[in-house]
């Protein structure tokens, strides 16, 4: 029978981590480990930063609310809110991105993901954007970008349904009919 302590470290998800991550890094050749460790360092940074940006909006609100300044007809105190909330969404996404890329395989790749923060980043910018002073050029840029994500955005996540599914067959396999011929 297993010791208390073995069970509640086992059923601890930090702990469990830490410990697939510690035998996963003896596995790796340097760069590997190098690439983890770096991961590591820059998942601690972004911890750090999210909260950073989550107190200074929770103070931001809090002045606004406790002012009064908070009113549907001052646009631009909503913007700056809603802006600096994106700002913490987008920390979050890409922290979710590093959390990903460390507990799966190597060689998972998620484009998905890094669309998906640009997209956040965009939508973010158009919350931010004063539309007395940009220019029709720069909304157009805009626009196409976030359609051109958009479309990226939903064919990563088609082919990742085809293959989930088991339809990612690449057309070349796909066996094509015999042409009968007149002879």
């Amino acid at each position: 029978m297993s010791s208390p302590d073995h069970n509640q470290m086992s059923q601890d998800p930090f702990s469990r981590e830490a410990t697939r991550l510690r035998k996963s890094f003896f596995e790796m050749n340097l760069y590997e480990g190098f690439e983890l460790l770096i991961m590591l360092v820059l998942t601690g940074l972004i911890m750090v930063i999210t909260t950073i940006a989550t107190w200074h909006l929770t103070k931001e609100v809090w002045y606004l609310v406790m002012s009064s300044q908070i009113d549907a007809s001052n646009m631009p105190a909503f913007q700056e809110v809603f802006g600096n909330i994106f700002t913490v969404i987008i920390a979050l996404e890409f922290k979710s991105s590093l959390r990903i890329s460390l507990s799966h395989s190597r060689d998972v790749v998620r484009v998905r993901t890094i669309v998906l923060i640009a997209l956040l980043a965009v939508s973010r910018k158009f919350i931010i954007l004063d539309l007395h002073e940009v220019r029709p050029a720069e909304m157009l840029a805009f626009s196409a970008a976030v359609l051109a994500l958009g479309v990226v955005y939903w064919l990563i996540r088609e082919q990742d349904i085809r293959v989930a599914t088991g339809k990612g067959e690449l057309i070349a396999q796909t066996p094509v009919p015999p042409v009968k011929t007149d002879e």
